[in-house]
């Protein structure tokens, strides 16, 4: 595999506004070259390239506020900067609505 193919982003999104027992919405996104479903592609693909670890989860040992964020849950998956990426979000304390927001435009507001 060379460089340039390791490099490239390749994502599918799914997204449950209101929790895993209600309907999804599904995108995909593709980096280096833009492109797939995500409406906000560009704008995706720079917060990606922004962020040193984005896909990062909230440590184990993180003090958390507790604010409930709502019930919505978001899978990623895909290829992300050569990697296999499997990501799960969700928004059930403060930090993980703080993880979630890092990733807008890739994951929509809360509510959308």
């Amino acid at each position: 595999m060379t460089a340039l193919a390791a490099a490239v982003t390749a994502l599918t999104i799914t997204v449950w506004p209101q929790g895993l027992d209600g309907p999804s919405q599904r995108w995909t996104l593709r980096c280096r070259p833009v492109g797939g479903t995500l409406p906000a592609r560009v704008a995706a693909c720079r917060r990606l390239d922004a962020l040193s670890a984005p896909f990062r989860p909230v440590p184990k040992d993180a003090a958390c506020t507790q604010v409930y964020g709502g019930p919505a849950v978001a899978h990623v998956v895909g290829r992300f900067r050569g990697n296999h990426l499997w990501a799960q979000f969700r928004r059930r304390n403060g930090c993980e609505i703080d993880r979630w927001q890092r990733l807008r435009p890739l994951l929509p507001a809360a509510g959308a």
